[in-house]
C-alpha cells in the first residue's frame, strides 16, 4: 500500500515499542538461608530511524521477545539488588548493545515480600506478601545520556479517624458540605520523586525514608498525632519533607485522593449515631495531587 496521506514527524518521547508486565524472581541460596526478590518489568525501547513503521522495514527492531528474554538474562548476570539498579542495568544494557537503540524507558515494579516472622524470628526460606505499599520505579535514559531515575509508590492506604477538618472553602448555591474541624481522613496515596544523582544511593534505604516522611506527616507523634487543616498542605508538607531528609529528591509528584467516610443516617431504624458508625465509600471521591521541584537557590 503507498503512503498517501499528509507528512507526519514523529514525536521522539512518545514513539517505542517493548515488552510489558515481564515477571521474573531470583531466588538465590546462602547455605540454608533462601533470598528472594520478584519484580514486573516494562521495556519501552524507541529506535533512531522509524523504518518499521513507514516501510515495514524490521531490521533494526530488537524483537519483544529478546526483550523479554534479556529481563531474565540480566536477572541472571547482575541479579536484582533494587528496583532502581536493574532498571538502570536493563536501560544501559539495550543503548550499549544496539546503536540504532536511542532511548529507553524501564519501569519496574516489585512484588512485595517479606520473609515470615515466627515468635520474633525470621523464617530462612519462608515468607508472605505484604500490601502496604507499591514499589516502582522508571528510569529514562538517552543514549550518551545519565539515566533519570524516578522512584516511587503507589496503593498506599491510610487512615485516621480524628485531627483532621476543612473549612474556609467557597461557599456558593451548589454547595452542601458542611465545614468541619474533626472528621475521618482517609487516602491512598500515590507518587513519585526523582533523583537528581543516583552514583553511590541507597535505593532500598531511601525508598524507606520517603515512604516514612509521607506516613510521619500525615498521622504525626504517635501519642498525640497532628491536626490536617486540608489534604492539601497534608500533601505539601509530605513533599517538602522528602526533599530535607533526601538531598538528591529533586522533584516530587503525590496523589492524594480524599476517600470519604460518612456518618450513617440511624434516625430512619430509630436509632441515634454519635460517630460510631460510618459508611465507607469509594465513589465519588476527592482528588488532590502536586508536583513540586526543589527551588534553585535550596541547591545552593
Amino acid at each position: 500500500m503507498s503512503n498517501t496521506g499528509p507528512k507526519m514527524d514523529f514525536v521522539s518521547d512518545g514513539t517505542y515499542y517493548g515488552k510489558h508486565q515481564v515477571r521474573v524472581m531470583q531466588h538465590r541460596r546462602r547455605g540454608n538461608v533462601h533470598d528472594i526478590k520478584e519484580v514486573t518489568v516494562d521495556t519501552h525501547l524507541s529506535l533512531a530511524r522509524q523504518r518499521d513503521f513507514i516501510h515495514a522495514d524490521n531490521s533494526d527492531v530488537i524483537a519483544t521477545d529478546s526483550q523479554k528474554n534479556t529481563v531474565y538474562a540480566l536477572a541472571k548476570t547482575k541479579g536484582i539488588t533494587s528496583p532502581e539498579q536493574f532498571a538502570i542495568d536493563l536501560s544501559h544494557h539495550f543503548l550499549t548493545s544496539y546503536a540504532q537503540v536511542v532511548r529507553t524507558e524501564i519501569s519496574v515494579e516489585e512484588t512485595p515480600w517479606r520473609r515470615m516472622d515466627q515468635s520474633g524470628i525470621e523464617h530462612v526460606h519462608a515468607f508472605i506478601q505484604t500490601h502496604e505499599a507499591k514499589r516502582f520505579c522508571t528510569v529514562q535514559q538517552e543514549k550518551h545520556g545519565l539515566p533519570k531515575v524516578w522512584a516511587g509508590l503507589s496503593g498506599m492506604k491510610i487512615l485516621k479517624t480524628t485531627q483532621s477538618g476543612f473549612v474556609g472553602f467557597v461557599r456558593d448555591k451548589f454547595t452542601s458540605l458542611p465545614e468541619t474541624t474533626d472528621r475521618v481522613f482517609c487516602t491512598a496515596v500515590a507518587g513519585k520523586w526523582l533523583y537528581s544523582k543516583v552514583a553511590g544511593m541507597d535505593f532500598d534505604k531511601t525508598w524507606e525514608i520517603c515512604k516514612n516522611c509521607i506516613l510521619d506527616i500525615f498521622a504525626g507523634p504517635p501519642e498525640t498525632g497532628v491536626y490536617s487543616p486540608c489534604v492539601q498542605q497534608t500533601l505539601y508538607q509530605a513533599a517538602q519533607q522528602m526533599m530535607a531528609k533526601v538531598p538528591q529528591v529533586e522533584q516530587v509528584e503525590l496523589e492524594m485522593p480524599n476517600i470519604h467516610y460518612f456518618f450513617a443516617d440511624l434516625k430512619k431504624i430509630g436509632m441515634e449515631n454519635s460517630g460510631e458508625i460510618l459508611m465507607p465509600t469509594s465513589e465519588p471521591h476527592g482528588y488532590i495531587r502536586a508536583a513540586v521541584r526543589r527551588s534553585p537557590s535550596s541547591r545552593l
